[in-house]
């Protein structure tokens, strides 16, 4: 029987890709292994990843995908992050049947867990099989989710509830309350309870996968591994940089257009699969990018409904009544909007471009290092105010974007970061930075390489 590690990512196409691409990183060097990467239901029936997964499997015959059998769910979410944590728990009963059959059908060493499927846990520890948590984020990320229960005690004892506070986590950068989610300042709910839980449980854990290289977030990295986060800290395996690669073979538009840009001339804006703006922001948007005279690519969504800001509406946007009148045609020798989607991976690494204005999702971050590509940070939701916190002020390799306390950006002040990020002078010093992390992300993966090391070290200890 073959040896089998079964991977369990979370809704999202970013945190499903950035699984898959651990488990091609896995064949890749252990090609005697073989991936499963297990596929929870979950109640948005329009999310298809089928044509992605079909492209994985045909690439990479080692790698399969079950997806479990649909299930029931509450028909009214009143919260979103929450409900990313009870999703798996609705689907540990098949779950249960799947690693029983795959336990059977072969020789199953290891199951790696995002952690929104902490609920997973619980089923894994019933049968034995050894756990690991794969965290889609890097280690500065991690630094405050481990501290998360050392934090709410902190916050309880002081009363600080009710008020604004710096609070200082071990490895990163002094965050203002305001850079934390709302249910740790809170300190009630749904959510709150399962950031805690989950941070205790990933402490127990086999082992922590970390997608970030030694070298990028030393401080971070030393904070870990030093057990200041959390005591008596798992084994942590820092394996990446693990960016994703295209199976496509089909060049997109935007790629032809960059072709005929000079070299690092043109700074790129997208903002994640879940990055969106409302219509004032986007018009705003427009002008700071028109006034900076700076070349351009850049991706637009429709903007949501008001009450929804963090809804992505799929449908294409009508570019005319969205950006300012004429703003296409005065901007067209030198700028490109694309709808929806651009391959982001092949973009930042093409000669073109020399910038990227990013929400600072650890993905991108990863894909913009590895291109050698410095940012503009720009964070919207979830942990990326600590990425943000970290490439600005720790890494250096990102400037940043101030924002209004409502999140607005003036496009006064995106035309100044975005001029001041493509100076040849005044970006040198986070250009040199992020090329010297580029060749550093190279050398991590080589043959005697930090993020190699770990991984042989994760994959001697399942055979």
């Amino acid at each position: 029987m073959k040896d089998t590690i079964a991977l369990y990512p979370s809704p999202g196409r970013g945190h499903l890709v950035s699984m898959v691409e651990l488990g091609k990183l896995i064949v890749k060097h252990y090609p005697s292994f073989a991936i499963t990467v297990i596929i929870p239901s979950i109640p948005n029936k329009a999310t298809n990843y089928s044509h992605y997964t079909e492209a994985v499997t045909a690439a990479n015959p080692n790698i399969t995908f079950l997806h479990l059998p649909p299930i029931s769910f509450p028909l009214v979410v009143t919260d979103v992050v929450a409900s990313f944590f009870e999703q798996p728990r609705l689907n540990n009963p098949n779950l249960h049947q799947t690693l029983v059959d795959l336990s059977m059908s072969g020789n199953l060493k290891a199951f790696m867990i995002d952690f929104f499927c902490n609920a997973a846990y619980e089923v894994s520890d019933s049968l034995n099989i050894p756990t690991y948590y794969y965290h889609t984020s890097g280690a500065s990320g991690l630094c405050m989710f481990l501290y998360f229960p050392a934090m709410d005690k902190i916050i309880d004892a002081n009363g600080w509830r009710e008020r604004d506070f710096d609070i200082e986590v071990p490895g990163i950068p002094k965050l203002p309350k305001s850079y934390m989610p709302e249910s740790v300042r809170s300190g009630s709910g749904k959510t709150h309870q399962f950031f805690i839980e989950t941070a205790i449980q990933m402490a127990k854990s086999t082992g922590i996968i970390v997608n970030t290289f030694e070298s990028l977030e030393q401080k971070a990295v030393k904070a870990l591994v030093d057990g200041q986060c959390v005591p008596n800290v798992p084994p942590l395996y820092f394996v990446g940089p693990v960016t994703a690669t295209d199976e496509s073979k089909e060049k997109h538009e935007c790629l032809s257009w960059l072709d005929s840009q000079p070299s690092r001339s043109v700074v790129f804006l997208c903002f994640g699969s879940m990055g969106v703006f409302s219509a004032k922001q986007l018009k705003e948007m427009a002008i700071g990018l028109e006034r900076s005279g700076v070349g351009f690519l850049w991706v637009v969504r429709n903007p949501p409904p008001e009450e929804h800001m963090r809804k992505f509406t799929p449908t294409e946007p009508n570019l005319d009544s969205i950006l300012p009148e004429g703003f296409l045609e005065r901007t067209k020798e030198r700028g490109l909007v694309v709808k929806v989607w651009a391959p982001q991976v092949e973009v930042l690494s093409h000669d073109s471009v020399g910038g990227f204005v990013s929400h600072c999702g650890w993905n991108s971050t990863l894909e913009a290092v590895s291109a050698g590509v410095p940012m503009l940070a720009w964070p919207l939701y979830a942990e990326q105010h600590v990425n943000a916190k970290a490439l600005v002020e720790e890494i250096k390799v990102a400037l940043p974007v101030t924002e209004a306390k409502d999140g607005f950006v003036t496009a006064s002040e995106l035309e100044k970061r975005v001029t001041e990020l493509m100076d040849p002078e005044k970006g040198k010093a986070v250009r040199e930075r992020v090329l010297g992390f580029k060749n550093d992300a190279v050398s991590a993966k080589g043959e005697e390489g930090s993020s190699r090391v770990a991984l042989a070290k994760l994959i001697s200890g399942l055979v």
